[in-house]
């Protein structure tokens, strides 16, 4: 059953809470925060691993030691500079058990500089990849920020969660989505509030 307006979200920590994000939880070791995280980021580091020449199966146990580091060292991250992002952070990581498997799988070859895996990892980008197919898809449905919008959009009422959309993502004024939902202005404004509220709590410290 749908919550009401008044209760959308409650279960997920009053704003401004420090332990109210995902990020936050996930240090904390909740093994739910933790499925999310897998959730909306496994589609990507599989993504990144296959951009960077690996085969399905390689690809899956990469992707596996790379959530098995972020385990390890999630704790230790931190946004202290303008560029700093948890994607990137999530990137190196990856880009370095990617190097690892080459480094595996061609032994003494790649000291020698005389193997084709050594060329890979030179081709590997500093940076993360801006677009990267998840499972053979493209679509932008498939991002990490869609995928937590789909997560989140549970917990509120269809209407508020028309609101918040109509408004934020259709970009239409909120006198027309107010006339289209049956609403008052005031009340479109309220909705879209609570969302990008809700979503900065959850997901700020993911996608900032």
């Amino acid at each position: 059953m749908a919550q009401s307006a008044s209760n959308e979200g409650a279960g997920s920590g009053r704003a401004g809470s420090i332990s109210s994000s995902l990020l936050d939880r996930i240090k904390l070791q909740d093994p739910e925060a933790w499925r999310r995280l897998v959730r909306l980021y496994g589609p990507v580091v599989y993504g990144w691993c296959r951009q960077s020449g690996l085969q399905p199966a390689d690809a899956a146990d990469v992707s596996q030691e790379t959530f098995r580091a972020v385990a390890a060292g999630v704790e230790h991250f931190r946004r202290e500079q303008p560029g700093d992002t948890f994607r990137g952070w999530l990137w190196t990581i990856t880009r370095n058990k990617v190097r690892d498997h080459f480094r595996r799988c061609q032994g003494p070859e790649v000291a020698r500089g005389g193997s084709d895996a050594q060329q890979q990892m030179v081709e590997i980008p500093d940076r993360p990849p801006e677009s990267v197919p998840s499972a053979g898809q493209s679509s932008p449905d498939n991002s990490p920020a869609h995928r937590a919008l789909e997560q989140i959009r549970a917990e509120f009422e269809p209407r508020t969660w028309q609101a918040f959309w109509r408004t934020t993502v259709d970009r239409q004024p909120a006198a027309a989505v107010a006339d289209e939902l049956a609403m008052n202005p005031a009340a479109v404004y309220q909705a879209k509030s609570r969302v990008m509220r809700r979503i900065r709590e959850e997901l700020g410290d993911l996608f900032g």
